[in-house]
């Protein structure tokens, strides 16, 4: 079985193989690997060597070492890039998942030959971008069913078979139910992303209600030379909502690095 053999936890991972430069994909909060399978396809097509894993307390992966817990996230990872055996790689984030992927590209920017977030809120910790986060977010917000707080209307209105599918992917997601959070090793940071060099693109969603583009615009304009895309009628789950664009807009990034 695929499970790579970490501090604490045993991380199941899955990988396309293949002499392809390495693209590895961080699921949502809502997800598991998955949540992927509208883009393992194109990107296997496009030559990619595709990795996508569970991270810990979702999906398979399943803890070893209780005292251990609950880790770092942005070590997992590092953790599985060194059972790989890789060298450097594209590193794609949704949604929490991004929150994972900016801390690690801050952390290894070595590793990482570009950097996509998309529809996340990016772990950042400036008092002043939390403020404008929190008004984003209401409880009012935070509150609705989970298909509500993420999906576009316009996708749940016209996808019943896809939203169930995707419901289906969220409800497994969390097997040991909604335990801590993981952290990153060292908090993201507006400073910190001012300091950035690895290639990075934003993508938002037009119909997001968690992080709406006003909210990604503030954490892209932090990053030197990073690029802004916002998908039409896009909530906060686009890379699912409407793969083709998407995977065609991070191909196409990634294609250039």
């Amino acid at each position: 079985m695929p499970y790579a053999n970490l501090p604490g936890v045993d991380l199941w991972y899955e990988d396309s193989g293949g002499d392809g430069i390495p693209v590895i994909f961080c699921h949502a909060a809502s997800g598991t690997c998955d949540c992927w399978i509208y883009q393992l396809p194109a990107f296997t097509l496009a030559g990619y060597r595709c990795i996508t894993y569970d991270r810990r307390t979702w999906g398979k992966s399943r803890n070893t070492d209780e005292t251990l817990q609950p880790g770092y996230q942005d070590e997992d990872l590092h953790g599985l890039v060194k059972f790989l055996g890789l060298d450097r790689f594209h590193l794609v984030g949704t949604a929490a998942g991004g929150i994972t992927a900016i801390g690690y590209a801050l952390a290894h920017p070595e590793r990482v030959r570009s950097l996509v977030f998309a529809n996340t809120i990016a772990g950042i910790q400036d008092p002043e971008y939390l403020e404008v986060q929190d008004r984003i977010r209401p409880p009012e917000i935070r509150n609705l069913p989970v298909e509500l707080y993420e999906l576009g209307p316009s996708y749940r209105g016209t996808d019943p078979d896809g939203t169930a599918r995707w419901l289906k992917i969220e409800h497994a997601s969390r097997p040991y139910g909604r335990l801590p959070a993981q952290p990153l090793r060292e908090p993201t940071t507006y400073a910190r992303l001012a300091a950035m060099r690895v290639p990075a693109m934003a993508l938002s969603g037009e119909s997001d209600l968690v992080s709406p583009p006003a909210l990604m615009r503030l954490q892209a304009e932090r990053i030197p030379g990073s690029r802004f895309v916002s998908l039409p009628e896009a909530g906060h789950a686009g890379f699912w909502e409407r793969p083709q664009v998407w995977n065609g807009l991070v191909l196409e990034f990634i294609g250039q690095h």
